[in-house]
């Protein structure tokens, strides 16, 4: 992402960035592993015999295998498109998140939202460099955003509530400010009332036959010129 992205709201910036970790895929890719495992098992356990009852069981565990295999290697393949397409982003006014390619999956929190910021790192983390973050809003762990294994995870954290203090801390108008405000708004509105309410005055005039249509019209045009 970069400021000309249109997810960008006029007067947003991006104050940081990060991605996921290169052991992302590996991290994420374990059960597909045991598949792959498990597939090389199946094909140990298969003899040559092709007819009867053990001819029935190496056909099923054949399948098995085959579909071990593409599971396995699709599941492998996801995790490393999700890996390389992740993308977090922490703006001026929200908290971005993307990853996937034909599962695409996209998160938007604004800073005003969010409640509470949780980071977890392992042992291999921290040596690494990467760890998981939690982003919890007003519903709690029911809304909760899960960015795992993301480098530069307590950056992250540390960049999303300096964010939301800054935007706690924004200057609100003073009361004399919105005062003066809504006087200039009252003055603006006053004349554009007072002109309806004349012309609200001439049409019963005109109604009640004190003034004819046309001169109706020509006093509703001049009035109307004011405004």
């Amino acid at each position: 992402m970069d400021e000309s992205d249109p997810r960008l709201m006029q007067g947003e910036e991006i104050v940081f960035k990060t991605t996921k970790h290169w052991m992302s895929p590996l991290a994420d890719s374990g059960v597909a592993i045991l598949l792959l495992i498990a597939a090389v098992v199946l094909a140990w356990l298969q003899t040559d015999q092709t007819n009867g009852v053990m001819g029935f069981v190496n056909r099923l565990l054949n399948l098995l295998e085959i579909a071990f295999v593409v599971f396995g290697i699709g599941s492998i393949i996801y995790n490393i498109v999700a890996w390389r397409s992740a993308e977090y982003v922490v703006t001026s006014q929200r908290v971005l998140g993307q990853e996937g390619l034909l599962r695409r999956r996209e998160t938007d929190s604004l800073l005003s939202s969010i409640s509470d910021v949780r980071s977890r790192s392992s042992a291999v983390g921290r040596m690494l460099g990467y760890g998981d973050l939690q982003i919890l809003s007003a519903s709690g762990d029911a809304g909760a955003d899960k960015f795992t294994t993301v480098i530069k995870a307590d950056d992250l954290k540390k960049k999303i509530l300096e964010q939301k203090i800054a935007a706690g801390n924004a200057p609100r108008p003073s009361m004399a400010a919105t005062e003066a405000a809504a006087s200039a708004s009252a003055a603006v509105t006053s004349p554009n009332a007072d002109t309806m309410a004349t012309l609200s005055g001439l049409a019963g005039l005109r109604d009640s036959g004190a003034i004819s249509a046309e001169e109706y019209e020509a006093k509703k045009a001049e009035l109307l010129s004011r405004i």
